[in-house]
């Protein structure tokens, strides 16, 4: 493998606290060096860029196996490095469930066999993700599952629960949690609230979301273990969190773009490009979610990326799937209507990127620039203005928010392992 120097660009490592413009030399898959004068066998000019360690999305639903005409691992991972991210984290609700040490292998052969993207699997919690009993932790554990996860439903069980977070501490891993109580968003489509009743949708209570966040956090504090809250969307999750923090709980969360940039409002046309779950909250959660990056709350901001394929998403609003794609859009949704509009410092939102979300999954070095470190790199234009047309996205899936949004900021080289996987 030769070495590729990345020359002139401004440097943003939050793990290293490290904010200036110099050289970073990548060599045999590893970070060799950043400082001045340096050479290699081929030079990428980022003068007037940013560079970043390569973003990792901890939240990526790939729908491999079982589900190929919505995404496959090969195309979620173009999608990925197209928008800057070198690792994502696959979310285990596929079909069949990764609920198995053979499962978890397999996301690791085809990613090797696609050879674009890091992409580290997740195990379900319960066995086919039914709730009902333990899955076979210890032998993902072995097999490479870096968390676990039921995403996509909330465990009811409180004594099954508790017992997953005292597996999960021996194994030294942390639980993902999709925290929504079930009996009290059941039929529920949209926030529930002034524009729910208004546009006759079913409503998805911030409480339904607050009282198992609540439950989780608890039953986590009783194991000793460490709780990751996925997809946090209300001004009281928020709060519940950073309580949980002040009192030294090891609990992290993350928040998506569309939950920072939009609210229920945008429910107005029934399109089912903003049906997500959780659902679009009100103004006064977005900014409780921006304080909550700002301030440190919130440890990571990820996708959530959902593909459907269009002939599910489109239909009728109270039929169609929740979830929307992400992987393209994020990165410049986050520099414009987040870091662009004050919300957020730029340094905060690189670590939000990178260096957090590698800490929830304990994958430092990665998410860092350090010497020696794997060598993921993303180059950033944040002057590139562009518009998100979804019939170039590489992901199957189409449905976005996002659709038509003129927006500033992209990645423009994405490295992985000292080899460039996109470049635009």
């Amino acid at each position: 493998m030769g070495s590729l120097l990345i020359s002139g660009g401004r440097v943003i490592d939050p793990a290293q606290k490290l904010d200036r413009v110099c050289d970073l030399l990548l060599k045999d898959g590893l970070v060799a060096a950043a400082g001045q004068g340096l050479t290699a066998d081929e030079t990428f000019d980022a003068r007037g860029l940013v560079v970043t360690p390569g973003l990792i999305d901890l939240h990526v639903h790939l729908r491999e196996p079982g589900l190929a005409s919505e995404e496959t691992i090969a195309t979620g991972s173009a999608a990925a490095v197209a928008g800057g991210f070198a690792t994502v984290l696959a979310m285990p609700n596929t079909d069949p469930p990764v609920d198995s040490a053979t499962a978890v292998s397999h996301i690791y052969l085809q990613a090797a066999r696609t050879d674009l993207a890091n992409v580290f699997p997740t195990g379900c919690v319960s066995k086919g993700r039914a709730g009902k009993e333990l899955a076979e932790m210890a032998e993902m554990d072995r097999a490479g599952a870096v968390a676990f996860t039921d995403d996509g439903d909330w465990i009811v069980s409180s004594r099954l629960m508790r017992r997953a977070f005292e597996y999960a501490r021996g194994l030294g891993r942390p639980i993902l949690c999709h925290c929504e109580e079930t009996d009290l968003v059941s039929g529920g489509t949209a926030n529930e609230g002034y524009q729910s009743v208004r546009l006759g949708l079913g409503g998805r209570s911030a409480a339904a979301e607050e009282i198992a966040v609540y439950r989780d956090l608890r039953l986590a504090e009783a194991a000793g273990a460490r709780v990751h809250v996925c997809h946090v969307s209300t001004a009281g999750s928020v709060e519940l969190v950073r309580s949980a923090k002040r009192r030294g709980l090891p609990v992290t969360c993350e928040v998506t773009p569309h939950h920072l940039t939009l609210t229920d409002a945008a429910l107005e046309g029934y399109d089912p490009a903003f049906k997500m779950n959780p659902p679009l909250r009100t103004a006064e959660d977005c900014q409780a979610l921006i304080a909550g990056l700002a301030d440190g709350t919130i440890d990571a901001i990820a996708t959530d990326h959902a593909p459907h394929a269009p002939e599910e998403k489109e239909q009728e609003f109270a039929a169609a799937p929740s979830g929307v794609v992400g992987l393209e859009t994020a990165l410049g949704v986050i520099l414009d209507r987040v870091v662009g509009a004050g919300g957020l410092d730029l340094a905060t939102a690189v670590q939000c990127l990178t260096a957090g979300p590698a800490s929830v999954l304990g994958l430092l070095p990665r998410g860092t620039l350090c010497v020696g470190a794997p060598a993921d790199v993303t180059v950033i234009d944040p002057e590139r203005r562009w518009t998100v047309d979804p019939s170039a996205f590489r992901s199957p899936g189409k449905s976005t928010p996002f659709a038509g949004w003129e927006l500033k900021g992209r990645a423009v080289l994405t490295v992985v392992g000292g080899r460039v996987r996109f470049r635009l």
